[in-house]
């Protein structure tokens, strides 16, 4: 076990590539001097000084310097109650259990935290591990104070066995959703534990080192407090990969005795910002090991400039943008390297400009420019925020004015979107072991996009209600979703176990399967079966990214083992057996222009409907072609698979007997054809073909599974003056069904009204022309 791993301050000086000393680069580190003043402190009792014990001399000093104004008698009462409760007591490294209290308390007070954080960390394991009572700590510090303690306090083997563990961090998870201090502090006393995790037994280090990587390290990501995570990571990195650790901090202090190239670079942005008048602080911002190794990784051979980064901090948000302006001006930019998270944000709170540019001598400087206030907020995360339960215009208020939540509980108006979505799943994963590894996989995505609900529903009825329910919870607008998340996340992100009626989904205005990956800044509008009784298909398992989505399809499908078969049954009986009088008496079992899209190029362009639809042993007058052929002496026909009318647009092809078939130039099979190498045929409409002459199209439509939908269909399209040729009904799947109609139109013009009063029948969802819709096996979900 190295020295860094075990020893508080962390990798010695000399080893940062800038000559930066660990204390410089703004992550709280406890000196061993402090340590021994500690130790010193806790064997002879408190020595009050200026009303404050000896032992918080240097936290008083460092919590003064973010908090002038703060009471540290609160403080002391707390240091008085943990030394004597502790008194006694001795850790593994042989230094009074009373050290670790306080060195939690510095870590925290060194991040800007308020005295009611400092108050709990100095009595984080009272309740644990003395005789002190939770009852004992709201008396005499408050339900707050309680509050925070009781959350970190960890729940006894006895009781719960080897569910303790996740157990606990179920319990932290549930107070952190009312009060993030919560987590703030277990961060800050895991990071001093792993900080002298070298007097453990090898095997415990690496139980406890995995958790922490597994569980913690992501959780103080997306808590923004990266001043903690970054020295987590390096800790766990000692621990769990000793070589590749040894080799990055061989080559850190390699480069440490040679000049640093980013200083250079320094100097050249300060005197640039100088002379454009903008008043920027540029410091070298040393990697951490991990970062190190990472870069070592995808670029191979490192240069001096690697092993650090430049951070320019301004004073006011458009500063950044004027420092981007210069540096851009005056050095060569890599373009690639920008990004702006000060206009996006980071789920985490982080907000910075990224970009990188060239040296006069090539070397390539990565540069963060941000304002102070977000470098403290970059640093801290959420305990720069302060107080969660101080409203924004200042003055404190105690529990029993805090807003309250639908079930009593206090509100945590700072509450990140993903910790909601955590605490929401985890109410249906009563098993620990399911909870712990569900856990794991949810912190495992560590990014998260931005999903806008796009208006609209299913018009009435149940998804109506929804819709309200939406309204009214505030669900309406963005979906925070963890990136790779896909409509069935997004659909139990936003209706809860009402996302079992989900059918379908429109991704950009477009019709999207399910299992459609969403992208930041897609605009989704989920599509609600009608029916309440529907459920999920096991298929939907394979699609959901999110726990919350799988834990709630598995208890849906383990609660109605024969649904999905069910399902399959009613729907083939519903196509089977359509009412009486909803079909013209030319409909066909199956329409040929379903039998067209599934032919071959050639094939598809002699399918005629006109003839699919004779009668054997007699003969209807065909009507005449409205198009004509380049081609002399050409025989003519309108394609079946895309039943072109006037005025579209349209191309033919030649097939076998000198027939010309007329396509629309929208239908795939004109691509198919123009792929194969088949020449086109000029064809154009008559003049005689006048919007006004009677056609056949072929229409699809889309629609919810209910009864007397088709009745309700052929009566919209009889009231348009349209008469049906043919349909093909096919079975419902997940309650969702596709009509096919060829039509008679006696005017052509009348065909954009047509589609509409389809499209208004209830349950339908969309109407498109033949041709134009994707093949059946790409939208069904």
């Amino acid at each position: 076990m190295s020295a860094e791993a075990t020893e508080p301050s962390g990798a010695p000086a000399e080893l940062h590539p800038a000559g930066v000393p660990a204390r410089k680069r703004g992550r709280p580190r406890l000196e061993l001097r402090g340590l021994r003043r500690f130790s010193r402190a806790a064997l002879l009792g408190p020595m009050p000084r200026d009303g404050l014990p000896d032992a918080l001399e240097h936290v008083a000093k460092v919590h003064r310097a973010h908090h002038p104004d703060a009471d540290l008698a609160v403080l002391s009462k707390a240091y008085v109650l943990a030394e004597s409760s502790h008194r006694g007591q001795m850790r593994k490294s042989g230094e009074p259990y009373i050290t670790h209290p306080l060195a939690v308390t510095l870590i925290l007070a060194e991040l800007g935290a308020e005295t009611t954080s400092l108050t709990a960390s100095l009595l984080h394991d009272t309740v644990e591990d003395t005789e002190v009572t939770l009852d004992q700590v709201g008396a005499e510090f408050g339900e707050e104070v309680r509050f925070l303690v009781d959350g970190v306090t960890k729940l006894e083997k006895v009781d719960y066995g080897a569910a303790a563990e996740p157990e606990t961090f179920r319990k932290m998870l549930l107070a952190t959703g009312n009060d993030v201090r919560v987590m703030t502090i277990k961060l800050a006393d895991r990071l001093h534990n792993m900080r002298t995790l070298g007097v453990m037994r090898p095997e415990k280090q690496a139980r406890i080192a995995k958790v922490t990587r597994d569980v913690l390290i992501p959780l103080a990501e997306r808590l923004g407090v990266q001043a903690l995570k970054t020295e987590l990571e390096d800790l766990v990195f000692a621990i769990l990969h000793p070589e590749e650790y040894a080799a990055t901090r061989t080559l850190v202090r390699q480069h440490a005795e040679r000049p640093d190239p980013l200083a250079a670079v320094a100097e050249r942005m300060r005197a640039v910002l100088h002379d454009a008048g903008i008043d920027a602080e540029v410091l070298v911002r040393p990697r951490h090991f991990v970062s190190v190794h990472r870069v070592r990784i995808g670029r191979g051979e490192l240069t001096g400039a690697d092993l650090g980064r430049l951070l320019v901090l301004v004073t006011e948000d458009a500063d950044c943008y004027a420092v981007l302006g210069e540096l851009h001006t005056c050095f060569t930019p890599v373009v690639s390297e920008f990004k702006d998270f000060i206009a996006a944000p980071k789920f985490n709170l982080y907000q910075s400009l990224h970009t990188a540019v060239t040296s006069e001598h090539g070397e390539i400087a990565e540069t963060l420019i941000r304002t102070h206030r977000m470098h403290r907020v970059a640093e801290a995360g959420v305990i720069a925020l302060g107080n969660p339960h101080v409203p924004a215009e200042g003055g404190p208020y105690g529990p029993s004015e805090a807003p309250e939540a639908p079930d009593g509980e206090r509100v945590d108006p700072t509450r990140p979107g993903w910790l909601s979505r955590l605490l929401e799943w985890q109410r249906v994963a009563p098993d620990p072991d399911t909870f712990w590894t569900s856990l794991r996989d949810d912190l495992a995505e560590d990014r998260e996009i931005t999903v806008f609900r796009a208006d609209g529903g299913f018009g009435g009825g149940a998804e109506a209600a929804r819709e309200a329910a939406a309204d009214a919870s505030g669900d309406r607008g963005a979906i925070r979703l963890p990136a790779g998340a896909s409509c069935v996340d997004a659909a139990y992100a936003l209706h809860g176990a009402g996302a079992h009626c989900c059918i379908g989904a429109r991704v950009n205005g477009r019709l999207a399967t399910l299992s459609t990956i969403l992208r930041d800044g897609d605009s989704l509008h989920l599509l609600m079966a009608p029916d309440s009784a529907a459920g999920p298909s096991p298929q939907w398992l394979e699609y959901a990214r999110t726990p919350a989505a799988r834990l709630a399809i598995s208890r849906w499908l383990t609660a109605h083992p024969g649904a999905e078969r069910g399902e399959r049954d009613a729907g083939a009986e519903t196509a089977e057996a359509p009412e009486s009088g909803t079909a013209d008496e030319g409909t066909d079992e199956r329409s040929p222009a379903l039998e067209a899209r599934n032919a071959d190029p050639e094939e598809a362009g002699n399918a005629d409907p006109e003839d699919a639809d004779e009668a054997p042993g007699a003969r209807r007058p065909r009507p005449p072609v409205p198009a004509v052929a380049d081609l002399p002496d050409a025989t003519v026909r309108l394609a079946g698979c895309c039943t072109p009318v006037p005025p579209d647009k349209v191309t033919g092809f030649a097939v076998r007997g000198g027939i010309v078939t007329v396509h629309r130039a929208l239908c795939p099979a004109v691509a198919r054809m123009a792929a194969a190498g088949r020449a086109p045929v000029g064809v154009h409409w008559r003049r005689s073909a006048a919007p006004d002459q009677g056609c056949r199209v072929t229409l699809l439509a889309e629609a919810f599974s209910r009864p007397r939908l088709l009745a309700d269909l052929t009566e919209a399209i009889a009231a348009q003056g349209a008469a049906v040729v043919s349909a093909d009904v096919e079975p419902p799947h997940e309650q969702r069904v596709r009509h096919t109609y060829t039509l008679h139109l006696p005017d052509a013009a009348e065909l954009p009204s047509l589609m509409r009063a389809m499209r208004q029948v209830p349950g339908v969802f969309d109407v498109l022309r033949a041709g134009r819709s994707r093949p059946a096996a790409t939208i069904r979900l």
